[in-house]
């Protein structure tokens, strides 16, 4: 039962559109939350929220870099994960449009 909760735990924060985009995002590569903030136009806090609480649920984890704090998919449910991904549209697009906008590695660092 309790892997049931966990799963269905896994559901409901990836059936959040903010997340999911998140996800997809983060299936492409390893962002930090300014890259985040630029490629959804929303706000660094609701980001960071959300981040929060998939960092929480151990779907993302997150690496310092100096100043900076990257974001990737957790090694933990990479598979699951990775697995539901399937079914979203690929964000390569956005990732190109952020690396065209900075220097190619997203404004942060």
């Amino acid at each position: 039962m309790e892997q049931l909760q966990s799963l269905a735990d896994t559901f409901k924060l990836m059936g959040d559109k903010t997340r999911l985009t998140i996800l997809a995002l983060l299936r492409e590569r390893e962002l930090c939350v300014c890259d985040l903030v630029d490629v959804t136009g929303m706000s660094q806090p609701s980001i960071s929220q959300h981040l929060r609480k998939m960092k929480d649920a151990g779907l993302v984890s997150e690496r310092r870099k100096g100043q900076w704090i990257y974001y990737s998919l957790a090694a933990d449910h990479k598979d699951l994960t990775l697995e539901l991904l399937r079914q979203v549209p690929s964000m390569s697009h956005k990732i190109a449009e952020l690396e065209e906008n900075t220097d190619g590695s997203g404004r942060c660092g």
